[in-house]
């Protein structure tokens, strides 16, 4: 362990993710060290984590005091990361892991993942998600307590709770849907023809759909033909404003989001959402659907849809009329409200941390960490 009681070192997994690099104060001196993601052999990249390897368990041994995983555990079999917790075990280093996920948004089932779980969440020291809907699934399903601690902000501090024009009946009303690289969990095209005949309805309103390039080009092995040929066809009609592109950097991302009015989540199913957080940093709305926590997760507009059943389609048109008639009226979080919530974050983890440490060591110690566990009502949510 650790020679230096006054920080704690962490094996994060990842650590250089946004998520995760919010989880350290805004201000003030960090308690938390965590190391840097081992290196993968192309630049900038994390993924796939190293530290998921037992072999670098045990030759890192002396370099952290506990493991925390967030992410990236996607491609491991349920045995690969038994192998990893039994590491963890006879190296005596307890696991943290938080559950961003309980249904992973790029599986077209559930099986792995529900088997992925069902190692992690037993063997965890201890459990933390983003959400009070989360952590009652998580009860029920596994019978384990979860910390609830919010998401902190995606974007700088000094972007977010920017001041947006109020806009007036009859100006543009600009609605964002982005297939991106039409992972799993998503089926735009419905919701695309409900938003498209739902326009006219909705004086200046415009839908902006953004498409990755590999989903268009009819030589990627991604193509994605039904849709392609749809959305060049509203392209033609000028019924969209389509745009095709490669990846958004984190500043593009921003950018693209602070142009929306509304940001429409054409998702069948999910848990949480780092992309809603980055427009509720950017007062941009966010419309929904009823399934995951997303509308436990942050205040949003909500369309009704069942990953078996489809949409509910009068569910989303009316979602869009409550969201055209806010016209940008509603409320944004200011940038001193995030700052606020990611020093409690902070120090909520730090807390964490150093409970399980103490319990591993054999002592017991005051749960002051839930006392900053910050539910779907708690300050700066």
């Amino acid at each position: 362990m650790s020679q230096d009681p006054a920080h704690v070192r962490v094996a994060s997994v990842p650590a250089d993710h946004v998520y995760v690099r919010h989880l350290d104060p805004d201000a003030g001196q960090a308690t938390v060290v965590r190391l840097p993601d081992p290196p993968t052999g192309q630049a900038g990249r994390w993924w796939p984590p190293g530290m998921l390897e037992p072999q670098w368990v045990r030759a890192n041994v002396d370099r952290f005091d506990l493991m925390h995983i967030h992410f990236g555990f996607d491609a491991r079999s349920p045995e690969q990361l038994q192998e990893l917790v039994d590491a963890l075990d006879e190296a005596g280093r307890p696991l943290v892991f938080t559950v961003h996920d309980l249904r992973n948004p790029h599986h077209q089932e559930s099986d792995l993942h529900d088997a992925q779980l069902d190692v992690l969440v037993p063997a965890a020291a201890e459990l933390i998600t983003l959400t009070p809907g989360a952590a009652q699934q998580i009860r029920a399903r596994w019978g384990r307590e979860a910390r609830v601690l919010p998401h902190p902000h995606v974007f700088d501090l000094d972007d977010v709770g920017a001041p947006r024009q109020e806009r007036e009946d009859g100006q543009e009303f600009r609605i964002g849907l982005h297939c991106k690289s039409l992972r799993a969990c998503m089926d735009p095209e419905p919701i695309i023809r409900t938003i498209v005949g739902t326009l006219p309805s909705l004086p200046g309103a415009v839908l902006q759909v953004d498409a990755h390039c590999d989903i268009m080009d009819p030589h990627s092995s991604n193509y994605a033909r039904s849709l392609a040929t749809y959305l060049r066809e509203l392209e033609e009609v000028g019924a969209i404003d389509l745009r095709v592109h490669d990846y958004f950097t984190h500043e593009q991302l921003r950018d693209y989001l602070r142009s929306l009015d509304l940001s429409v989540l054409p998702y069948r199913f999910g848990t949480h959402s780092g992309w809603a957080e980055g427009c509720h940093d950017l007062g941009t709305g966010v419309l929904a659907p009823a399934v995951g926590f997303y509308s436990d997760q942050l205040d949003c507009f909500v369309y009704r849809w069942s990953e078996f059943g489809g949409i509910d389609r009068g569910s989303l048109r009316m979602a869009l009329r409550n969201a055209y008639d806010s016209r940008g009226r509603h409320a944004i979080i200011s940038s001193a409200e995030r700052r606020l919530q990611r020093d409690r974050i902070a120090r909520a983890h730090d807390l964490i941390y150093r409970e399980v440490l103490s319990a591993a060591r054999g002592h017991e110690t005051h749960s002051a960490a839930k006392e900053l566990a910050l539910d779907s009502e708690g300050a700066a949510r």
